[in-house]
């Protein structure tokens, strides 16, 4: 059984940083993709950024770009979202997910197993 764990969310000001970590047990991650997906109210989920199996490709959404950067550390079976220069659009529940493939995608059905999420709120 495969168990994403999310942590590191919480309320911050606009412009500030926030690191979500996303560990997994039950799996190893070395084969597969990761991808950060994100949740505001009565909106869909929507992709975040990816990355590919060895961490040497990766992918974002335009309205990320530039600002959150996406790691994993294989070793520790866990993924990273490194968030800057936050504002309050970004403000969602946050999850990560494992990729079918070890390059992902930007989409819901490219992952199979999810985490429960963690929240982030950006104050203005």
């Amino acid at each position: 059984q495969v168990q994403l764990v999310e942590s590191g969310g919480g309320l911050v000001q606009a412009g500030g940083s926030l690191r979500l970590s996303c560990a997994a047990s039950g799996r190893s991650l070395i084969f597969y993709a990761m991808g950060w997906f994100r949740q505001a109210p009565g909106k869909e989920r929507e992709f975040v950024a990816a990355v590919s199996w060895s961490g040497g490709s990766t992918d974002y959404a335009d309205s990320v770009k530039g600002r959150f950067t996406i790691s994993r550390d294989n070793a520790k079976n866990t993924v990273y979202l490194q968030m800057n220069s936050l504002v309050p659009e970004d403000t969602a529940v946050y999850y990560c997910a494992t990729g079918r493939t070890q390059v992902g995608g930007i989409r819901r059905g490219d992952y199979d197993y999810w985490g429960r999420g963690t929240q982030v709120t950006v104050s203005s």
